[in-house]
């Protein structure tokens, strides 16, 4: 297939790239984690998604929620990362449900995965519009429509993910250390200053879980990991992905919930514990901007109001480079066409497949665009909830997945690992999915587009179903493909 891009190279089925494929680079545990880390958007989370968390769930305890969270997916990562151990491919949820529950299951996975994170991308890149539209208008006087900020996003994101990933390694690097120093400076602001009321530890402490709506807490708060599993679908591109990517996966996981866990309570003591909860119902927008202002000074607000942008923009290119990785396992699988698994031979990246991301990023866009849909009440809300949804409902199968895998190798390893800690993460995942199901409505903002956005999530899956059935009937060679990679001992 090779001249079919001229110059490129297919790699063999199954995305097990090693030290001589062009796609290996050699990442090491610090570049994945920065890309993992920033596609979480540190920066956008905490003032974007923190203050409705409180507004909902009318509880100060969500420092505490993000613990918990850390601890879930902590228990996740153990059979997580004992998959990507065992199946080498960079597929990560589909080829983990795939290996797991067999070739149907794993190929709905793939289309649920595709479409959710896509829906990711177009959201928060509309978010990145509005964004930089507002910031250009206050700054300049010069009003603009959003939808050409989002263009640009899309386009400089087409750039770089059609390059070289350790590009994006570094423009995510940047973005994230700087937006990281920025909280940082405002949580030793409220810090020194002593809080609104003084010090207090009753934001962490067990007896606030009681306090308002703890499910909802306890929602967003797992929200704000949504892409930590992204150290796997880098995995071709690692330098021994056998023990970067594990590493990589706790050490994405443990950063990202202490960091969330130690802001978020910073946010709390520096507005007060009893009154949180309203201030954030009253202004959410501007609950963690007033911070700044308040305990740090005028200019970090107009620092914290631009970095808002490139934290939600550094969002939209990770999750590109995930889709686009994606998009490659499944052509190497040959589930995709062939010239998805194309490798660019000068910037040594699936620069086709990026292009194919592109393409449909923008035509999503342009159709959101003619449809005038609000870019924040409607797209935004709209994709984040729907996307959020089908990785929650991923993470669930991969943790039935890890279960059933290692009872058909017959492998001996600790029934921690295998057994134990599957068990408990699909458990805590279940309920999550219950959670956000019930919740979808206020996730998406109104019930009908609950119900549309719901409705697509699950044609989204049954189509990766009835692509699987028409290969075992239609083309039975390219379904036998499908376990390309998945050991079978």
């Amino acid at each position: 297939m090779a001249d079919l891009f001229a110059g490129g190279h297919v790699d063999p089925p199954g995305g097990a790239a090693g030290p001589a494929d062009p796609l290996h680079r050699g990442l090491g545990v610090p570049q994945i984690v920065f890309m993992v880390v920033a596609a979480a958007a540190p920066l956008g989370m905490v003032a974007g998604s923190v203050p409705v968390a409180f507004a909902a769930s009318g509880s100060p305890a969500i420092p505490l929620f993000f613990v918990l969270s850390t601890a879930l997916l902590l228990v996740f990562a153990v059979g997580f990362t004992s998959m990507a151990q065992r199946v080498r491919n960079a597929g990560a949820f589909y080829a983990y449900v795939q290996a797991g529950l067999g070739r149907i299951p794993g190929l709905s996975a793939a289309t649920l995965a595709l479409f959710s994170y896509t829906l990711l991308l177009v959201g928060v890149n509309a978010y990145v519009g509005v964004a930089t539209r507002n910031v250009i208008e206050r700054c300049t006087g010069l009003g603009s429509p959003w939808w050409v900020w989002a263009l640009v996003s899309l386009g400089i994101v087409a750039f770089l993910g059609y390059r070289d990933i350790e590009l994006s390694a570094r423009v995510l690097g940047v973005v994230l250390v700087l937006e990281s120093l920025l909280l940082l400076v405002m949580d030793f602001g409220i810090v020194g200053h002593g809080g609104a009321h003084g010090l207090s530890a009753t934001p962490l402490l067990p007896s606030t879980l009681g306090t308002g709506a703890p499910g909802l807490g306890m929602m967003f708060a797992f929200f704000g990991f949504i892409g930590f599993e992204a150290t796997a679908v880098f995995r071709d591109e690692a330098r021994a992905p056998d023990v970067t990517v594990p590493r990589a996966t706790y050490l994405a996981i443990a950063v990202i919930g202490v960091f969330y866990a130690a802001t978020v309570w910073a946010v709390v003591v520096g507005i007060g514990v009893d009154s949180v909860a309203d201030a954030a119902k009253a202004d959410p927008e501007g609950l963690v901007l007033g911070l700044a202002r308040r305990y740090v000074g005028p200019l970090w607000f107009d620092v914290m109001q631009v970095l808002l942008i490139t934290s939600q923009f550094a969002c939209v290119l990770a999750f590109h480079n995930v889709v686009t990785r994606y998009q490659l396992a499944l052509s190497r699988a040959g589930a995709l066409p062939a010239p998805l698994g194309v490798v660019h031979p000068r910037h040594r990246a699936p620069s086709s497949s990026s292009a194919v991301v592109s393409a449909a990023a923008f035509a999503t866009t342009l159709v959101v665009i003619a449809s005038r849909l609000d870019p924040i009440g409607n797209v935004y809300a709209w994709f984040s909830g729907a996307s959020t949804l089908g990785i929650v409902v991923l993470m669930a199968a991969t943790s039935l997945a890890v279960i059933g895998y290692f009872r058909r190798v017959a492998e001996r390893r600790s029934a921690w690992r295998t057994i134990v800690a599957p068990v408990l993460s699909f458990l805590g995942l279940a309920g999550l999915v219950c959670l956000v199901v019930a919740n979808l409505p206020l996730l998406v903002g109104t019930t009908e587009g609950a119900w549309v956005m719901g409705g697509l999530v699950a044609l989204s899956a049954v189509a990766g179903l009835v692509q699987a059935l028409v290969l075992r009937t239609c083309h039975p060679t390219t379904y036998q493909r499908l376990d390309a990679g998945v050991p079978h001992e």
